[in-house]
């Protein structure tokens, strides 16, 4: 089936399968066969073909779970130029899922799909290819014409039911330049952003913000950041939003301690958002917590996106084990959120 079919835009999610030698495939054609996806989604896969038919084969001989029939999906068909082997990265691989994620895009805009949901890309080979972005969030804000865009990890509990929502204020920069990079600006931005999507699931949040440094800053013991502009910055974000319960700046290694009572114990109250000030602050307890459930969402842009919570996983593409629960929730927010 080609991809100019007639469908209904609202049910219909564009899949970009990522790097051709990690996971993508296996991974969305595991999640498009489970009972979990909704049955009224309409999938359009953006990539190989020959590659997805190759991935299905083989995957019918290592795995004995449920697996969507390439032959029955709607692929937007995009053919490699060289074979790439599961496992084995090629920068001309990577190259293939760059134009994979632009091909998606402009398919998505043209078509006015419900969401998209892009499968993990190797950044390294990204840049070895001739790519120059820190990631995949940052291609689809320059393909969307937006000068920002903000990455948030959303996962609900499957033991409590209840929602975790983490922000970044800042995504894939060096340690050393973070406190450059934190202005602000970017902090009141980030906070309204997140405030934004917080109140699809209620009218007055409890949102939390991280600080900096350890201890907060301790006072200015260690650390200005807080004292200097944060602090004074959260005072005036809260007189602007009255209705909102603004807790912070939370000294980080404690931060998330609710949370984790609230994703583990039904019942237990837990902030409805948090910015974390950098990448692995926020990360390492999102992905501690709930690794298989979260999902990298991608706010500020004309339409959503969602991704799986982890990389292309190279060293196990060839084995046919990987899991597609974060794929599965990936689709599953896609769908739900847009």
């Amino acid at each position: 089936m080609g991809p100019h079919d007639s469908t209904n835009p609202r049910h219909e999610l564009v899949i970009a399968l990522g790097d051709p030698a990690g996971i993508g495939m296996e991974v969305v054609l595991k999640a498009l066969a489970s009972p979990e996806v909704p049955q009224e989604l309409q999938p359009l896969l953006v990539g190989c073909r020959r590659s997805l038919i190759r991935t299905h084969a083989r995957l019918i001989e290592q795995s004995s779970r449920p697996l969507a029939d390439p032959t029955t999906l709607r692929i937007d068909d995009q053919p490699l130029v060289d074979i790439v082997h599961p496992g084995q990265p090629t920068t001309s691989g990577a190259d293939a899922g760059f134009r994979w994620l632009t091909r998606a895009v402009e398919l998505l805009q043209e078509r006015g799909s419900r969401a998209l949901v892009t499968a993990p890309i190797a950044k390294h080979l990204w840049h070895a290819a001739g790519h120059r972005y820190p990631g995949q969030t940052e291609r689809l804000a320059e393909l969307a014409g937006r000068q920002r865009s903000s990455m948030l990890f959303t996962a609900v509990s499957p033991t409590s039911g209840w929602r975790l929502n983490t922000l970044l204020a800042t995504t894939h920069i060096p340690l050393s330049q973070i406190p450059q990079a934190l202005t602000p600006d970017l902090v009141h931005h980030k906070l309204n952003v997140l405030h934004g999507f917080c109140r699809r699931f209620t009218t007055t949040p409890h949102l939390r913000i991280a600080g900096l440094n350890p201890h907060a800053g301790e006072a200015g013991q260690l650390g200005h950041e807080e004292a200097d502009w944060l602090t004074p910055l959260l005072d005036q974000w809260r007189a602007e939003h009255p209705q909102v319960d603004l807790e912070g700046p939370v000294p980080p290694d404690t931060c998330w301690i609710s949370a984790a009572h609230a994703w583990q114990t039904p019942n237990q109250p837990g902030p409805d958002g948090i910015l974390a000030l950098y990448h692995d602050q926020g990360l390492i307890p999102v992905k501690l917590l709930a690794f298989d459930a979260a999902v990298n969402t991608t706010l500020e842009l004309p339409f959503l996106r969602t991704s799986p919570d982890h990389g292309t996983a190279f060293d196990i593409a060839a084995e046919g084990v990987a899991s597609p629960d974060s794929t599965i929730a990936a689709i599953r927010a896609a769908w739900d959120l847009s």
